[in-house]
Formats: C-alpha cells, sequence, structure tokens
C-alpha cells in the first residue's frame, strides 16, 4: 500500500455518496482525514480487483486433465509440503 503524505500529488475530484455512508464515515473519521482514509480504501479496492482479474485471467492454466495426481485438496497440498521442503535445501 502506497504511503499517502503531505508530498504525495493529490487531485481534488467531487464523489457522491449515499448520506448514510457519509453519516459512517464522519462518525469515524475526522474530516481532515478522510481524504487519505478514502484513498486508502479505493487502493485496496483496486488492490482486491486486480488480485481477482488475475486469479480469473490464470483460472485453467493447470488444467486437471494434465495434473491427474493433484486432483484431490489432500494431493495438493501433499505436493505443496513437498515443494516447500525441497526449497528449504
Amino acid at each position: 500500500m502506497a504511503n499517502y503524505d503531505s508530498d504525495t500529488e493529490t487531485k481534488k475530484i467531487t464523489v457522491a455518496l449515499p448520506t448514510f455512508l457519509l453519516l459512517r464515515l464522519s462518525d469515524r473519521v475526522p474530516s481532515r482525514q478522510r481524504s487519505r482514509f478514502i484513498a486508502r480504501a479505493v487502493e485496496e479496492r483496486l488492490d482486491i480487483e486486480e488480485q481477482l482479474a488475475a486469479l480469473e485471467e490464470t483460472a485453467g492454466a493447470w488444467p486437471d486433465e494434465k495434473y491427474p495426481e493433484l486432483s484431490s485438496e489432500e494431493d495438493i497440498d501433499r505436493w505443496l509440503m513437498d515443494v516447500r521442503k525441497t526449497s528449504l535445501v
């Protein structure tokens, strides 16, 4: 996550929030800290969206037909443990 400080370049925008959400924000975050709070929240959500897109893009990279030895969760756990053991040596 980026570190937002007084040197970070910013740009003002107009954003409309539902009233109930603005009230919740006002209850929790002091007015002078709201921009930073919102920027961090947006960044966190964008990180999640990018991770989901990457997962969707790589889904099926290991098709079941090509890796029958990894057909169950136990098989995958065993394989991961083996990989981790060999990478520690």
